[in-house]
C-alpha cells in the first residue's frame, strides 16, 4: 500500500469525533462534499468500510473504531503539542452557548458589551453538547445549564432559574380565563424533566391520572404549548421573551426555583486570554444585575 496522505487520516479522526461530516468541513475549512469524498478515498485505499452513513450522521463501523483506536492518540498528540504555540487573539473570544439561552438572554445584552468594550471580537457558537475543550482549543469558554460539575474545568454561576406553568393566550380563552387556585381540569404536558412531580409537592397539587402529550425536548414541548396543546412548566429564561410579547401566558404567580442554574465554563488556559477575562467580568456583572431583580413578588425577570 502507498503511503497516505495525512490529510486523509486527519479528515476520518475529525468525522469520528464529530460523528457528523459537516461539522468535520467546518473545522477543515472544507466543503462536506469535499470532506466525504476524501472519506471514501480512504475507504477505497484500504480496502474497508470505516463508516456507516444515516440520516443524522454517521457511525463508526468495527473497522473504523479499530483504525481510530490506532491513531486517534497520536493526533490528539500533536494538537496537544502544537496548542502551546499556537498565537492567541486576545481580542477575539469564542463562546460556545446554548441557542435558547444565546436567543433569549445573552444576544439582547450584547449592546452593551459592544458597548463597553468595542475592541472585542465575540464570536458564538450555538450547541448544546458539553465542550470538551482539549479538543476544541479554539472555543475560550460556554454558557452551560447544569448542577456545575464539568471536569477539568471552572465553572462559575451566573444565575438561577425558576419554572412556571405557561399557556398560549388561546388555551386560556378555551378554559375560560386563569385559574383561580388550582390546575385541575388543564390539560397538563408531560416535560423531559419531570418537573411536574415536585411542583406538584411543592404546592400540593393532584398529578394527572395522564397527560394529554409527552416530550422529550424542551423545544418541541415549547412549540407544542405556543399551538394550545396545553400548559407546560417552563423556565422563565427560555420562556421570557415569548412571556412579553403576549405569546405565552403565566398561569399563576408561584413559581419554583431548581436545582440547577447557569454557568460560564472555561478550560485553565483561557486564564491568559486578556480578552476572555473581559468578557468574564462582563457576564458575571449582568448577571448579578439580572439575579438582583429577580424576587418572590416578581413573576418576570427584570
Amino acid at each position: 500500500m502507498s503511503r497516505l496522505p495525512l490529510g486523509l487520516l486527519q479528515g476520518f479522526v475529525l468525522v469520528a469525533r464529530t460523528g457528523k461530516l459537516s461539522r468535520a468541513a467546518d473545522q477543515l475549512n472544507l466543503t462536506v462534499s469535499a470532506l466525504s469524498h476524501q472519506v471514501r478515498n480512504l475507504e477505497e485505499r484500504l480496502g474497508r468500510t470505516l463508516f456507516d452513513r444515516g440520516p443524522r450522521g454517521v457511525t463508526l463501523t468495527t473497522d473504523g473504531a479499530q483504525l481510530l483506536d490506532a491513531i486517534g492518540h497520536h493526533f490528539e498528540g500533536i494538537e496537544h503539542a502544537l496548542n502551546r504555540y499556537a498565537c492567541r487573539h486576545h481580542d477575539l473570544v469564542t463562546l460556545s452557548v446554548l441557542p435558547s439561552v444565546a436567543s433569549s438572554w445573552l444576544v439582547p445584552r450584547l449592546p452593551r458589551l459592544v458597548g463597553k468594550h468595542p475592541e472585542l471580537e465575540l464570536s458564538l457558537h450555538s450547541s448544546v453538547s458539553v465542550v470538551d475543550f482539549d479538543r476544541e482549543p479554539a472555543i475560550d469558554c460556554a454558557f452551560r445549564y447544569g448542577l456545575g460539575a464539568w471536569p477539568r474545568t471552572r465553572a462559575e454561576r451566573l444565575f438561577g432559574e425558576y419554572i412556571v406553568p405557561i399557556a398560549s393566550p388561546s388555551l386560556v380563552r378555551r378554559m375560560g380565563g386563569l385559574p383561580d387556585t388550582s390546575l385541575a381540569g388543564w390539560p397538563l404536558l408531560g416535560d423531559p424533566s419531570g418537573r411536574w412531580a415536585d411542583w406538584a409537592e411543592q404546592f400540593d397539587m393532584p398529578l394527572p391520572s395522564r397527560y394529554v402529550a409527552r416530550f422529550d425536548n424542551t423545544e418541541h414541548l415549547q412549540r407544542a404549548v405556543l399551538e394550545g396543546l396545553g400548559v407546560a412548566l417552563g423556565r422563565l429564561v427560555m420562556a421570557r421573551s415569548l412571556i412579553e410579547c403576549g405569546a405565552l401566558t403565566v398561569l399563576c404567580k408561584e413559581r419554583m426555583r431548581v436545582a440547577e442554574a447557569y454557568y460560564l465554563v472555561s478550560p485553565k488556559r483561557s486564564t491568559s486570554h486578556a480578552g476572555f477575562g473581559k468578557v468574564r467580568d462582563w457576564l458575571l456583572a449582568e448577571a448579578a444585575d439580572y439575579e438582583a431583580g429577580i424576587t418572590e413578588g416578581q413573576p418576570l425577570p427584570a
